[in-house]
This record gives C-alpha cells, structure tokens and sequence, in this order.
C-alpha cells in the first residue's frame, strides 16, 4: 500500500483506465479532478510544511495579468513534501498519467521543478486565463500535462479562488474547480488549454491559496495541439466581454509599448517625453 495515496486509490493502472473516457472527452479540453486522492494525513504534514512564500526567495509576480509567488526548486520544500514531490514524479505515478491522458509519447517529470512547485495566491491575488509555456528551457521537451494538488482547508466559495477552464474562443468558462484541501486536478497542456484563476481572491488576510504544481513532459507532440511553432512563454488571453480583462490588457498593452519606445529612444529624448507627458 502507497503510503501518499487514499485507501480507495491504492489501484493506480485500475484507477486509470476506469477514467480514461472521461478525461479523454472533457470539456473545453481534455481534464479531471479528483477529491480526497491523496492521504490526508500526508497532505496535513505538507500542508504544515508550506512556508510563507513572500517571506522566502521565491518568486514573485505582480503586473495586473499575474499577482503571485512561486517557489524555486526544492529550496523551501520539507521533508514530507519532497519525498511526495518525488513520488509523483516517479514510475507509478507516470504509468498512471499515461494511461489516464491516452499519450502516446513516454512521459517523463520534471526533475527542476521549472515553473511548479510550491505555488502561494494571498487576498487579491490572481493568475489570468493563459495558456501555458510549451518548452522545458533545459530538457527542450515538450509539455504535456499539468497536475496541481491543492492543500486549502475548510476553504469556502466566497473566498473565490477557482481553478477555470475556458473555451478555445475565450467565450465560456466550461468547468470551475475549487481549491479545496486534497483535491487533484489534471489537464492537458497545449496551445489551446486556456485556464487560470482570473478574479482577485476574496480570502481573508490571514489565508492564501496554496497549491502544489507538477508539469510532464515529452519528446514531441502531435501537430493538432500547436498553434506556435516555436518556443513560446505564457500566452494570456483575455476574457471576451470582461470589462475587467480589457483593463487589465490594456494596460498591460500600454507598459509594453512604453518599455519599447524606452528601448529605442536616446535617453535624453526619452526623458523629455515623459516629463512633457507628466506635466
């Protein structure tokens, strides 16, 4: 019996091919949750172990697309959490994810951790609807599945906070998940699987949004889940008929052209625009 795993999911290849279809035939894409997945007394000590991360040398996001923190690696990862970390990096856990997605490509996790890990949202906090990078920048393979393990209890729906999937035209949300304690969500990753968390989380102060990511890659992929041909980074997507979005794009839009007219002005030129712009 795996000690990381509930008693009713000791099965994992069972577990798999009796979810297959659904996960196959999800909409917008193809996606599963699962509650209470884990042991819960496992998730506790985990949960015990999660660090403050603004208080950490984690990484920190805050722009109006992205208000959050990261860990880097295993720096703040205790013992209990490395040790599940690595289960759910290890053979089991892949021959289950490649069962359940149906990929035909060996699968493989991510050693570095790149862009997962530990990952902590506090009141007011957000991540825009994105579809996610499709590179490991060291392994050069391709991404392919998500997993996040959310460790948030007695957590209510006031406090929002809910992981979306959104349609490949960015019209409907078609599945809202909330980040309860022990709950396992699942995705497919491509250059369509648009998802986040785009509200301000409503939590009180002294809470945050914790979860843990796990990110599998491939060598290759098929054609139909590309719509970049090369190496891209996050890709946002705004959230039609929003009036929040088209602030927030906007102004995301403006910084950008301002940083770029930085970049090609002198910078006494420069800086005469900005006062002339200021006064």
């Amino acid at each position: 019996m795996s000690k990381y795993l509930n008693t009713a999911n000791q099965d994992l290849i069972k577990l798999a091919q009796q979810n297959q279809a659904a996960y196959l035939s999800a909409s917008p894409f193809p996606s599963i949750s699962f509650d209470d997945f884990f042991n819960p007394d496992l998730l506790s000590k985990i949960l015990e172990e999660f660090p403050d991360l603004s208080k950490k040398d984690s990484i920190s996001y805050k722009d109006q697309k992205q208000i959050k923190f990261a860990g880097k690696g295993e720096n703040d990862f205790g013992e209990e959490t490395k040790s599940f970390m690595h289960f759910l990096n290890s053979e089991p856990f892949l021959n289950f994810l490649q069962i359940l997605t149906g990929i035909e490509e060996p699968l493989t996790g991510d050693p570095y951790f790149f862009g997962g890990g530990q990952h902590e949202i506090k009141r007011g906090g957000l991540l825009k609807v994105h579809a996610d990078f499709n590179k490991h920048p060291q392994l050069k393979l391709d991404r392919r599945i998500n997993v996040l393990v959310y460790l948030n209890k007695d957590w209510k729906e006031e406090y929002g906070g809910f992981f979306e999937l959104w349609d490949k035209n960015m019209e409907n949300c078609d599945k809202k998940i909330l980040p309860t304690f022990n709950k396992l969500a699942i995705f497919s990753t491509t250059d369509f699987s648009y998802h986040g968390h785009p509200d301000a989380l409503n939590c009180p102060e002294d809470r945050s949004r914790k979860s843990l990511a796990l990110y599998y890659y491939s060598n290759g992929r098929p054609s139909s889940e590309i719509n970049h041909n090369a190496k891209h980074n996050t890709l946002f997507q705004e959230r039609k008929n929003n009036d929040i979005d088209k602030t927030a794009f906007k102004s995301t839009g403006k910084q950008r052209l301002k940083s770029l007219i930085k970049n090609i002005t002198p910078p006494l030129i420069y800086n005469g625009i900005i006062r002339s712009n200021d006064e």
